[in-house]
């Protein structure tokens, strides 16, 4: 994966290297109807560059596909300009998280398993002139973080050295696996890769390493997990490792978020509003036997759900985003209806931050969510027409087809989504002329 000319150097290599593949990625592809608005790139966590998420989602067939960073536009250029070398339907988001004090859930853990009154939420389809305009946001969050950051750098290494593992260097180990220093943002998962890199190096993989988390740092490995770990060709192993320390380290570490890292929900969605992008709430629903696996039982917002939609509505959020795959059948017939019924949008995505993880989401072609590949259709319809136009933008008060029912709108912009040159976006507005 590394060797991959779209997934080293600068940004002009990367681009360079994708507009020379060009629409050969897609050879012998297998075009299917999924779309994923939720890919993490460099400038949160994850192994793929801005420009490698385009090549990736155009290799595994995918219809759209969505930048989501933490905290952070900053891959959003290089990307865009990716997609359109390969021709697929591009779209600009991130996530972030937010204090919910004033609401009808302060103080209540919503969709956040670390922290109650702070929850996620995500601001989808950025008109690309507006990018700034949601940067002066996320540039204070992000050196709150980074701040946040080191400190639990400093917590974790003495856990570290108290089991006689080596530690941390928050400059050289930490920050130089990121892209804080061209505007992406810090996370959790940062400290556990560069703890996981530290280890192979020191340990080496396999046996010796598995050997040493389990004796001197006291972490339980079974099942799979254990197996991928003992096999030191594995191309996953640092990721797999990081997987393994997520649950058992980062409660060691872990410190609480302040306000100066997690602004006002209000303030938050009123600005996403303002710069005619999709404020949504990120939705993520009590976890009994979890339908993917990866988390234990906890319950978060279906005991007050038909409070909190309401309340969405009433802050100005536009739309919900989830992932089909974490929740059951039953949870999200209760969401959507929740959601047709008081007038917001739903958005899909499933994250991906791993080199394990696959781009496809079949789950996607099924009935219940057929709809979602038009919402992410309207959704780059959307992004592209605000760009050339404000009041194009699909909640514009402006906009001349208002007073139609959300659905109908969703329809009319999919439709352009759908026959929009991709390989020249700003050419959407031209597709605009039927609603005069």
């Amino acid at each position: 994966m590394r060797s991959a000319p779209f997934n080293n150097g600068s940004v002009q290599q990367r681009l360079a290297a994708v507009c020379a593949l060009g629409e050969s990625v897609k050879d012998g592809v297998t075009q299917t109807e999924e779309v994923n608005n939720h890919v993490h790139s460099t400038y949160s966590f994850s192994p793929y560059p801005p420009a490698t998420i385009a090549v990736k989602a155009a290799q595994a067939g995918l219809q759209t596909v969505g930048i989501m960073d933490h905290d952070s536009v900053s891959g959003a250029v290089e990307f865009l300009e990716a997609c359109k070398a390969v021709n697929i339907a591009g779209t600009v988001g991130f996530e972030m998280r937010v204090n919910m004090d004033g609401t009808c859930v302060q103080g209540r853990k919503t969709n956040n398993p670390d922290e109650p009154n702070i929850s996620y939420i995500a601001v989808h389809g950025i008109p690309t002139p507006r990018l700034s305009g949601m940067e002066r946001i996320l540039e204070p969050v992000r050196a709150a973080r980074r701040e946040r950051t080191r400190r639990e750098v400093t917590r974790l290494n003495e856990s570290l050295a108290d089991r006689g593992a080596p530690v941390l260097d928050f400059a050289t180990d930490v920050l130089p696996i990121s892209e804080a220093a061209n505007g992406g943002t810090l996370t959790e998962r940062h400290i556990l890769y560069a703890l996981s890199l530290k280890l192979i190096e020191t340990c080496g993989p396999g046996a010796p390493l598995v050997d040493f988390v389990e004796g001197p740092l006291s972490l339980p490995l079974a099942g799979s997990l254990r197996e991928r770990l003992l096999d030191p060709g594995n191309p996953h192993y640092g990721y797999d490792l990081l997987g393994a320390f997520k649950s058992q380290l980062v409660p060691e570490f872990f410190l609480p978020s302040g306000h100066d890292e997690c602004p006002s929900v209000f303030d938050v969605v009123r600005v996403a509003n303002e710069n005619g992008a999709i404020p949504a709430y990120a939705y993520l629903g009590d976890v009994g036997e979890s339908v993917t696996g990866d988390k234990k039982a906890e319950r978060f917002e279906d005991e007050f759900l038909d409070e909190l939609v309401p309340e969405l509505v009433d802050i100005g959020f536009r739309a919900v985003t989830y992932m089909p795959p974490r929740n059951t059948r039953e949870q999200l017939a209760r969401l959507q209806s929740l959601c047709v019924q008081h007038g917001l949008m739903e958005i899909s995505g499933v994250d991906i931050n791993s080199s394990r993880q696959s781009f496809n989401c079949p789950i996607l072609l099924e009935p219940q969510f057929r709809h979602l590949a038009d919402a992410a259709f309207a959704l780059i319809a959307h992004e592209k027409l605000a760009a050339a136009d404000p009041t194009l933008a699909l909640f514009s008060t402006e906009n001349s087809l208002v007073s139609r029912p959300l659905q109908e709108r969703i329809e009319a912009y999919a439709d352009i989504g759908r026959r929009m040159d991709h390989t020249r976006p700003e050419t959407a507005i031209n597709l605009t002329g039927q609603w005069q």
